[in-house]
Parts: C-alpha cells; structure tokens; sequence
C-alpha cells in the first residue's frame, strides 16, 4: 500500500512537471507570436490552465516531502502527548479540509461538463478539462492528509522538515 500511494504522489508531480513545461512551451508561444506576429487564440488562458494544474498536482507530493509551510509556534513549545494530540487535531482538521475541496472541486468539474461550460475567452475551451487537474490535485492531497494522519494515530509518522528554514539570510 505504501509503495503504492508514493506512486501516486510521484505520479501526480510528473504531471505537475509535464503541465510546467506546458506552460513554458506557452509562454514561448506567446513571446514569438508578439516577435514574429502571429496570434494563437486562448495562448493566455492555455498559460493559465497549465499553471494551476502544475500547482494543484504538486501539492501531495510537496505534502509529503515536507515542503509545505507549518507553522509551529504552538506545536513547537508542546511536548509528549500534548504535542501527539495537536499534531492528530491538525492532521484531522487539514484533512477535513481537503476532503471537502476535493470534493467541491469534482462537483465544479462535474457541473461545468454538465451544463457545458465553456470559457469566456476566445478560446471556448470546455472548462471541466482543465478543472479535472484542480479535482485531480486537491483529490490526491485529501488522501495524502489523510494518509499522515493514519501514519500518526499509528506512531509511524516521519515529520520531514525542511532544510530551507534553517537557512537564514
């Protein structure tokens, strides 16, 4: 099982990485269609799309490598079970919190395909198509919470800090 979601959380920023280097390829377009004068309709909103995707599917692997910002003023000055008990209420919280926007952004994704949605830009683009990576990445963030709180409530949670607050300029 745990080989298993670290490939989904690996999968999911592969994808991220492919949606990054669509956006570069975007905005690559967009620069030489203003040099060499060409447009390419919906360049600016394709940017758009591939730039949340890229940032709602990294959000899981970021997760779980401990690249998220916490804050630990509180949760710092605690210890032994007051500070167990802090990390599984904000672990559950946080889950709570990505379930009901995994959920709420597969209901847009659903809605938009439903009534065809589509963009106001001159694109048209059906919008549930790029609303599937926000669905995707807040869907596989809930799991990854939910996954830490699992790994807590078992005593087998790894806290991975990183190294950039220790580096002060």
């Amino acid at each position: 099982m745990r080989r298993a979601l670290d490939g989904l959380y690996d999968g999911c920023a592969a994808l991220a990485a492919l949606f990054m280097v669509g956006l570069l390829v975007m905005v690559m377009l967009s620069i030489l269609g203003r040099q060499l004068h060409f447009n390419v309709p919906g360049i600016d909103a394709y940017a758009g799309y591939m730039m949340a995707g890229a940032g709602f599917l990294a959000l899981a692997h970021t997760l779980k490598r401990g690249e998220h910002i916490r804050v630990t003023l509180l949760i710092g000055r605690l210890t032994g079970a007051a500070q167990r008990g802090m990390e599984l209420w904000a672990l559950f919280a946080a889950s709570l919190l990505a379930l009901l926007s995994a959920f709420y952004s597969a209901r847009l994704a659903w809605q938009s395909y439903a009534f065809h949605d589509i963009s106001t830009s001159n694109d048209a683009t059906p919008l549930w198509i790029p609303q599937l990576s926000m669905a995707l990445g807040t869907a596989v963030l809930a799991i990854a919470f939910v996954d830490e709180l699992v790994l807590e409530a078992r005593g087998r949670r790894v806290v991975l800090a990183s190294d950039e607050a220790t580096r002060n300029e």
